[in-house]
């Protein structure tokens, strides 16, 4: 049974008594509904991305959703329940269902009226409302984490509490406002450099800037954990040296594989003061510990069984660290949450482009790394020259008469992989290389025997998560140096590569239905680049598939930051006649290619 919306009258009737002409029908559901083609378009999105998150995007209305959590990220950066109330009538057609009013006013109020804080006799919880207090304290999460019972507003926690205390809380519904003050960890002599080594001019970018001194907040206890949201290309990185310059200590940075953490090695000793014996990597290939040590998250989370501990957690306890970055945090594994909530006095910055997650635990970043604290929409870094203009366009593939019957018995993981792997993108990808045969081009897909396929097929070389390290920096350095001028890389090539001239990216099988896997295979053509050109960012999707109801959701995050994907089909790709004449055509090259390729 479909629900019926909630009925609400017009905000300002026009004079023939109709509603006003606006762009948003807010609902009793708590989602928000956006008229797509409405000259006010951009402009009420902008208004409601703080506080909500896009759910559906089919071509005329655009769904998003309110929640509790985007609530109170929105309530942690500054903004008000009035404020949001604010945004969401002056675009609304109608007036706002009264529940969704009482639902912002309570959860936003809701942020802070709790307090975590030190005090001489240790960690305190704390509300103005002692009522409130013990209502809370009644929760099994939270009275086991008690010293005594609460008084007058105030509950002693146990020494260690302070993570667990603050995840307890979020579920709960009442998130905590942390002012318990930070670890001020070994001091270290860190400043960014005026130049680089190259003699290039060293210079925060505003927004980098900004950035780094909301999260550091004058060194107070108001700063000290939170997470940056960026686009892919915009300067995370030297968003974290920034804060490294700021807080002066000790640093431990994790982040998601050996090529990224050489890459933040880099990036270290060429934009900051530090020596080489003051930076080390903690990774499979060397584990040393120095000032500051960059280690990955699989390290981290390696063990041999599941019976047995993590030996290499040892690492947050071997050094006096002051501040701990979380490269691409939302990829944040399990496990180190776990040791993150044993880190609460040690300042955590985390690093994304995107905030979600597709396993659902964004309410733990947020307790325990922290709230978002700073984010700027993509396209106003694109409109500013800060990112590369990109242009998206999704390609829709057939699937061969003779391959339906077998897609149509199949269980849902066959599919995917029938129609993620589906020959008929081959011509396509030949086409576009045809195209773009002056550009640099990224072919980045999930099945290993189709990449193996391509490579074979175009003669390109391949990057997969077992071509070794030094083989890896070799293929990148020449990608980056145009000695390469297509390089196919698998899922590895998602996050933290730095190859700044790629300018194209064909996308030929992805991760179901993965948001955040989506907006970072962009971010990999996202750097401007030196001649302002263009950046290119093809999917191929097979037609009237899964992997087409998948495509769908995996674009929802960029399309939320304001990109479009024009949707073409493949006899636009294949009747130029320089790949084939025909699709026919193409289809027994492709059929010759791939049985010789075996």
């Amino acid at each position: 049974m479909q629900e019926t919306p909630v009925a609400s009258a017009p905000t300002t009737p026009s004079p023939d008594g109709s509603p006003q002409n606006l762009p948003l029908i807010v609902q009793g559901d708590m989602t928000v509904l956006l008229e797509v083609v409405h000259p006010l378009h951009d402009e009420a999105r902008d208004a409601i991305a703080a506080f909500t998150e896009l759910v559906k995007s089919p071509e005329h209305v655009h769904t998003y959703g309110i929640s509790h959590l985007s609530l109170w990220n929105a309530a942690s950066a500054g903004h008000t329940s009035e404020a949001v109330l604010g945004a969401l009538r002056k675009y609304s057609r109608y007036a706002l269902p009264a529940n969704v009013v009482f639902e912002i006013e309570t959860f936003m109020d809701r942020y802070g009226q709790v307090r975590l804080l030190r005090t001489e006799e240790g960690l305190v919880l704390e509300a103005e409302n002692a009522s409130l207090l013990e209502e809370i304290c009644k929760h099994r999460e939270i009275r086991v984490h008690l010293d005594g019972e609460p008084v007058n507003g105030r509950a002693l926690l146990q020494p260690h509490a302070r993570g667990p205390v603050k995840v307890a809380l979020t579920q709960i519904g009442f998130p905590a406002e942390d002012l318990a003050g930070y670890a001020e960890g070994k001091p270290l002599d860190v400043s960014l450099r005026d130049k680089t080594l190259e003699g290039k001019p060293m210079a925060l970018r505003d927004y980098q800037d900004s950035a780094s001194r909301v999260f550091y907040a004058g060194g107070t206890e108001k700063g000290g954990s939170g997470v940056i949201v960026l686009p892919c290309g915009a300067g995370k990185t030297v968003v974290g040296l920034a804060t490294m310059a700021r807080c002066r200590c000790h640093t431990l940075v994790l982040t998601t594989n050996v090529t990224a953490a050489r890459q933040w090695i880099r990036e270290i000793l060429d934009k900051t003061n530090l020596r080489p014996d003051q930076v080390s990597e903690y990774t499979g290939d060397s584990k040393t510990i120095a000032p500051v040590t960059v280690a990955t998250y699989q390290i981290l989370t390696y063990r041999k069984r599941k019976t047995e501990e993590y030996p290499h957690f040892g690492i947050f306890s071997e050094n006096s660290w002051g501040l701990i970055l979380y490269d691409e945090v939302h990829l944040l594994p399990a496990p180190v949450f776990r040791i993150s909530a044993d880190m609460q006095a040690t300042r955590r910055l985390g690093l994304t482009a995107t905030l979600v997650r597709e396993d659902g635990k964004q309410k733990e970043v947020f307790s325990l790394i922290g709230p978002k604290k700073f984010e700027v929409p993509w396209k106003i870094l694109e409109g500013q020259g800060w990112i590369a203009t990109a242009v998206c366009t999704e390609i829709r593939v057939p699937l061969r008469n003779s391959e339906r019957v077998t897609y149509a018995l199949a269980d849902l993981r066959t599919k995917t992989m029938l129609a993620s792997t589906n020959p008929e993108k081959i011509p396509v990808v030949k086409e576009l290389l045809v195209r773009h045969k002056n550009d640099r081009v990224l072919i980045i897909g999930q099945y290993l025997a189709q990449l193996e396929t391509m490579k074979d097929i175009l003669g390109a070389p391949l990057i997969t998560g077992s071509t070794p390290n030094p083989e890896r920096e070799r293929l990148y350095h020449e990608f980056r140096s145009g000695i390469i001028q297509t390089l196919i890389v698998s899922k590895v090539g998602n996050f933290a590569v730095d190859i700044p001239d790629a300018n194209v990216l064909i996308q030929i099988s992805g991760t179901f239905g993965s948001r955040q896997e989506e907006a970072q295979r962009l971010g990999r053509v996202l750097r401007p680049k030196a001649n302002g050109s263009l950046a290119h960012f093809y999917t191929l999707i097979t037609r009237d598939t899964k992997e087409q109801e998948f495509g769908m959701n995996r674009q929802l995050f960029l399309i939320e930051q304001g990109y479009t994907y024009d949707v073409r089909e493949w006899k636009d790709y294949l009747m130029s006649g320089e790949v084939a004449k025909s699709p026919e055509a193409a289809r027994e090259t492709v059929d010759a290619e791939t049985e010789k390729a075996g």
